[in-house]
């Protein structure tokens, strides 16, 4: 079964003037070839009418919290995450122009431990249905300094150009038997960040999402894993110099954006959402300014630009957005 959710760049017309929520339904077929009902989410950006200026907009901050959902097969949150990149396709072989496998690779490997991730440690699962604060009971999701495990570059072939969910979703099944993860269970808190070369994306890159995350079952046992396009050929509609941040900045926002929502999510949507089917990323996606404005967050593996992830338990429980926790 496929569960799909997504981050949305730019969207048109009215959406885009009042900077809502766009919530879409859809049909895609898993790794296995069997169809399900995909659940996809937007986090509505600016667009300016001049081609070549985009600026994704302040989103409206939402007051009401997350809640957990129940999980799938008992799985809603990682509680020992475990993130793998894969490098997709001969494409990447000396063609990388804004640097982006490098960007990742230090990013993630220094961002486990850190402030800026530790608010998913809060959400837990094995607790009811509805709950909204863990305290100490169940299993609470992890934020070690071990989170990132590696990067493959599967280049012994061209990945397809404009790959389709089942094939994304086949290549993450891959992943996971290239790195051993084959026992029935051993995925349950493992994400694998599909990162496709400049150039090749899935339809819609840019226009209609920016990223988004997912998961297949197999025989491995379900797999989640996110569809991370070449984010600068998306330029300022995925983030490009979003908050004065530099060109770059949106490699590193929406690849933060998906990986918390695993790690809270682990296989959509029975992990950690609100009632309007927002997850800790949505809820505080391309905000300009004051509380959770995207901003620097320093690691040890060097300074990148994060936005902040929903914590139910900030301003006396009420919720709100946070860069540390």
């Amino acid at each position: 079964m496929v569960r799909t959710r997504l981050l949305f760049g730019v969207i048109l017309g009215a959406l885009v003037a009042s900077g809502m929520l766009a919530t879409l339904h859809s049909s895609s077929a898993s790794a296995s070839g069997r169809h399900a009902s995909t659940r996809t989410h937007a986090a509505v950006s600016m667009m300016s009418t001049r081609v070549g200026h985009a600026h994704p907009a302040a989103r409206p901050k939402r007051s009401n919290n997350l809640s957990y959902h129940g999980g799938v097969g008992g799985i809603g949150v990682e509680t020992a995450p475990k993130l793998y990149v894969v490098f997709w396709g001969s494409q990447w072989t000396g063609h990388d122009p804004s640097g982006e496998a490098s960007v990742l690779q230090s990013f993630y490997s220094g961002v486990g431990g850190s402030a800026w991730l530790n608010s998913v440690t809060q959400y837990c699962q094995g607790v009811a249905s509805g709950t909204t604060s863990c305290g100490s009971s169940g299993q609470h999701a992890g934020n070690p300094s071990t989170l990132y495990g590696g990067s493959w570059s599967d280049n012994a072939s061209a990945a397809p150009s404009h790959p389709t969910q089942s094939q994304l979703a086949a290549e993450a099944v891959k992943a996971a038997g290239h790195w051993g993860n084959t026992a029935s269970g051993s995925n349950n808190t493992t994400q694998y960040v599909i990162a496709t070369a400049t150039g090749n994306s899935m339809s819609g890159f840019g226009t209609q999402w920016c990223a988004w995350h997912s998961s297949t079952s197999s025989s491995y046992g379900n797999v989640a894993y996110t569809n991370l396009p070449y984010i600068t050929d998306a330029g300022a509609s995925c983030g490009a110099n979003f908050n004065g941040l530099g060109p770059n900045a949106g490699i590193t926002i929406v690849g933060g954006h998906e990986m918390a929502e695993t790690i809270s999510d682990q296989f959509p949507n029975g992990g950690w959402l609100d009632g309007s089917g927002e997850e800790n990323g949505d809820k505080c996606a391309w905000i300009t300014s004051g509380q959770g404005a995207s901003a620097n967050t320093t690691l040890s593996t060097g300074t990148f630009p994060v936005q902040s992830l929903w914590s139910n338990a900030f301003n006396s429980g009420g919720g709100g957005c946070v860069l540390s926790y």
